[in-house]
């Protein structure tokens, strides 16, 4: 019997129709577009403006996208998987309001948190359970309303954040397609560098810390970007050695969508031509567990069987890696 692979073989992704461009932001904050564009390539993101809709409502679009394209039964599902850094809520799984809401009734699921890692993260959890031979559809969805937690005064954070998200099925196959190989890395020392403080269980909002803004999202520019461009680029590089890839094997690197910047000196680590290279940051900016999924929901027209496809991400705590897979089907 061949070893089962997991594979992805549906795509879907969601949207909100509002789009804050960056002229709009420029009557905002002290900006202008022109800065923004040269420092991220970020032109417009989507935000999520409905009151009372958080990150499921994004999360449950994105998977009736993907089962409508499908065809596939709700009820077929046996595990779905969120991964977020902006659960609708403390205690409540948000991943389980979403499998009940698209009928996925006979699903067991759970939220997975790695920051703008945690997609990626989530693709080796899915993959496992796929490989264990114990599951035969597992739905992963990465969904962010990074909205929620933007200080719309702050011109270092608000530029940079979008709502979205996208979803994925893994199936198991038996050509050998799906995931390859990964290399997954933590360090907690980069956690002071980028974290929304107050609001978990450290430092509980209070009027005093809520009237002062500090439930909002920190960042340290500089020192979060040093670390994503080394780190990012590090780990893609590794796992290209140890599956004796050179840069005219790969046909596409996905690479979170966090600032042009980072992506481009990741794609030049490995010596990837441009055209190799998904983008779509300009439309969307950072969707958090968002981007990579909509990277795939973007380019799935141009996705061939057998395509081999890098991954690349890094988030806050800090939170990296890269994984290696070929992709299972033509459009």
């Amino acid at each position: 019997m061949s070893k089962i692979t997991a594979a992805i073989t549906g795509v879907g992704a969601y949207l909100p129709e509002y789009r804050l461009t960056n002229q709009i932001l420029e009557t905002m904050v002290d900006t202008n577009d022109e800065w923004i564009t040269t420092r991220t390539g970020i032109k417009e993101r989507r935000i999520l403006k409905e009151e009372g809709k958080g990150t499921s409502h994004l999360a449950i679009k994105a998977a009736q996208d993907l089962i409508n394209k499908k065809g596939i039964d709700p009820k077929a599902i046996e595990l779905v998987i969120v991964a977020t850094a902006t659960p609708d809520m403390k205690a409540a799984s948000t991943a389980a309001f979403t499998a009940t809401n698209i009928g996925a009734t006979n699903a067991f699921s759970f939220d997975l948190e790695a920051a703008c890692s945690s997609f990626l993260f989530g693709m080796s959890v899915a993959a496992s359970y796929i490989e264990s031979g114990k599951y035969k559809n597992v739905l992963l969805i990465g969904a962010d309303k990074n909205s929620s937690f933007i200080n719309y005064k702050d011109r270092a954070t608000c530029i940079i954040f979008g709502d979205g998200a996208g979803a994925v099925l893994f199936e198991p196959n038996e050509e050998g397609l799906g995931l390859q190989d990964e290399l997954l890395r933590s360090n907690g020392e980069g956690r002071e560098f980028l974290q929304a403080t107050y609001g978990g269980s450290s430092y509980p909002i209070t009027a005093d810390t809520f009237n002062e803004g500090k439930h909002y999202v920190f960042q340290e520019g500089k020192t979060v970007f040093k670390n994503a461009v080394f780190n990012m680029a590090d780990v893609t590089e590794r796992i290209l050695e140890r599956n004796n890839l050179t840069n005219n094997d790969i046909s596409w690197l996905a690479a979170h969508q966090a600032n042009k910047r980072i992506i481009e000196a990741t794609a030049n680590r490995v010596s990837l031509e441009p055209e190799k290279v998904m983008m779509n940051i300009h439309k969307y900016g950072n969707t958090t567990s968002a981007t990579l999924p909509l990277l795939l929901h973007d380019y799935e027209s141009q996705l061939k069987k057998g395509d081999k496809i890098i991954f690349a991400a890094f988030g806050g705590g800090f939170t990296w890696g890269s994984i290696y897979l070929k992709w299972a089907y033509n459009s």
